[in-house]
């Protein structure tokens, strides 16, 4: 049977001799055989591309959902959250290096103090030197008080003294009370004591000068 069949195939059926019938039918046989292996080739070429390329798609589908979720978050928030971080480590360091000369400002304050009366307890009268020291005071009392959350506002001095002499020792008595009163508070604490002394240093050398004339 197959040596039949490839002579038809070679076409070389001039060799064998069939009878014309049976020489038909192989004819036939081997159109259909040739037909069905041209479709089975085609849908080969077609199924087998579609398939691989659906299977890379779903391969391949995930991880780039799977990078693009992980990526995500980081491209749209990190730039934000760094920007913010380093912003709040500026404030930081600007309310610390603050902090540092306001402790500055009272240590100075509370020294101006002494200064004062001890130059007056030496002289009894007031020189310019004083007359500097008292500028020097007076602006300071008013950064610590800024700086402690308070602003300018009348305040009556109770039981003033009456003599420059008892003045000036109210003077080195409020800026010690007020230098130490600072170096006390806490950085981010609003302190009404510092405030009330301030203000009350700050009644303290207008009286001063007043005397002094």
């Amino acid at each position: 049977m197959l040596e039949p069949l490839w002579w038809v195939e070679t076409g070389r059926l001039d060799r064998l001799r069939f009878p014309s019938t049976l020489l038909s039918c192989w004819q036939k046989v081997i159109l259909k055989l040739n037909t069905f292996r041209i479709t089975l080739l085609l849908a080969a070429i077609i199924v087998i591309p579609t398939s691989i390329g659906a299977q890379t798609a779903q391969r391949s589908t995930p991880v780039e959902g799977l990078t693009a979720d992980k990526s995500s978050p980081d491209e749209q928030h990190a730039p934000g959250s760094i920007e913010e971080e380093m912003k709040a480590k500026r404030a930081i360091r600007y309310a610390e290096a603050e902090h540092k000369d306001n402790l500055e400002r009272a240590r100075e304050v509370s020294q101006l103090g002494a200064k004062l009366q001890s130059s007056f307890v030496t002289k009894k009268f007031l020189d310019r030197e004083d007359s500097k020291r008292l500028d020097r005071l007076q602006k300071l009392a008013k950064q610590l008080r800024s700086k402690a959350g308070g602003s300018n506002a009348e305040t009556t001095l109770e039981e003033p003294p009456a003599t420059l002499e008892t003045a000036i020792c109210r003077v080195a008595e409020s800026s010690e009370s007020l230098s130490k009163l600072v170096q006390n508070t806490p950085r981010q604490v609003v302190s009404t004591a510092v405030i009330d002394e301030a203000n009350v240093l700050l009644q303290l050398i207008d009286l001063v000068r007043r005397l002094s004339r």
